[in-house]
């Protein structure tokens, strides 16, 4: 970053700035508590020759405020695979239950908009499709923060939500599903060569805000890649080229996905865990009705502060599902 040179070329540039964050997002706090333990051992060695209860006391709170911040080192060390510290490509689909999913899709959307903005994550969005009553068909964002696609790569599958449906007259309980899905974003740091005979790309109007642009220009991109059926969409631009651009990169995060999947039996089941959309396939469920619990099947970590996580706090599972894929691990070696 010394260099005359460095910010000549600013997408490297803000790579590099964002690998750096990371890296002292994992280092900073290490040292840190190292100073802190430091201290306090002098302090407990002080107080216990003058035998000062109060000082002793005093030091066994803070005890447990070091073990905890220990407990996140160890979770942030569980972020070790070579893609966590990238950028991702996020994405919910709205599944099995019509406008009902459209709405919880929708959901979704702010609560990770929320995790996202308490934790200091930019993020952009790429591509929406409207529900046709409500909510969202579909996003796609792309996130860029410390360990975006590490701590996000928790969230991949099927989510279910129970409640009293506000579009039922009835006021019956309904089942709604929503899939989230997550890649890394290489960048331009990754060769997979696509041949141009396997692509349909379609051009077509953005939709959303934009003023006369949108109706007039068709500027949003989709790309299908035939032989796979992947499909990368962008409206995010004004320029059909740059849509272009960030629709290919994306097509070659999943192509490169797929092909890491057939080496890493691993990643593949993680990638894959989403299944089809509906039934049987949920990772986590919301129930709000008939009564308030938000459980993660996977690691069966559980909460009933239901609003607290809807409104962004999904910390927690995160930190728990990464515990039990490293358990996992060290038990398959």
């Amino acid at each position: 970053m010394a260099q005359p040179d460095f910010w000549n070329n600013p997408e490297t540039a803000r790579s590099v700035v964002t690998q750096l964050s990371s890296v002292k997002s994992m280092i900073t706090p290490v040292f840190e508590l190292e100073t802190a333990v430091n201290d306090l051992h002098e302090l407990l060695e002080l107080a216990a020759e003058e035998s000062d209860q109060a000082t002793l006391a005093s030091v066994e709170a803070d005890v447990k405020e070091l073990a905890e911040q220990c407990d996140k080192i160890e979770i942030t060390g569980m972020l070790s695979g070579p893609d966590d510290m990238r950028p991702c490509f996020f994405g919910i689909h709205a599944g099995a239950g019509g406008t009902e999913s459209c709405d919880w899709a929708n959901m979704l959307l702010r609560m990770y908009t929320r995790f996202f903005d308490d934790n200091g994550y930019k993020y952009e969005q790429l591509d929406i499709t409207p529900g046709e009553e409500a909510g969202i068909r579909s996003i796609m964002l792309r996130v860029e923060g410390p360990f975006a696609f590490g701590k996000l790569s928790c969230e991949t599958g099927v989510h279910r939500l129970v409640r009293i449906s506000p579009f039922d007259s009835a006021g019956r309980r309904h089942t709604s599903f929503a899939a989230v899905d997550v890649m890394p974003d290489y960048e331009d740091e990754i060769e997979i060569e696509v041949d141009d005979k396997d692509l349909r790309i379609d051009y077509y109007r953005a939709g959303g805000a934009g003023g006369q642009h949108v109706n007039k220009t068709s500027s949003a991109v989709r790309i299908t890649h035939l032989p796979t059926g992947i499909v990368a969409a962008c409206q995010n631009d004004r320029s059909q080229h740059k849509n272009k651009a960030e629709a290919m990169k994306m097509l070659k995060s999943k192509l490169y996905m797929i092909e890491q999947q057939k080496r890493d039996a691993e990643l593949a089941k993680l990638y894959s865990a989403k299944g089809e959309i509906a039934w049987g396939n949920q990772i986590r469920s919301y129930v709000l009705q008939p009564y308030q619990m938000i459980k993660d099947h996977r690691t069966d970590f559980q909460s009933g502060n239901v609003q607290a996580v809807l409104d962004g706090g999904i910390e927690p599972f995160i930190e728990a599902y990464l515990r039990y894929r490293a358990q996992a691990k060290n038990k398959a070696s």
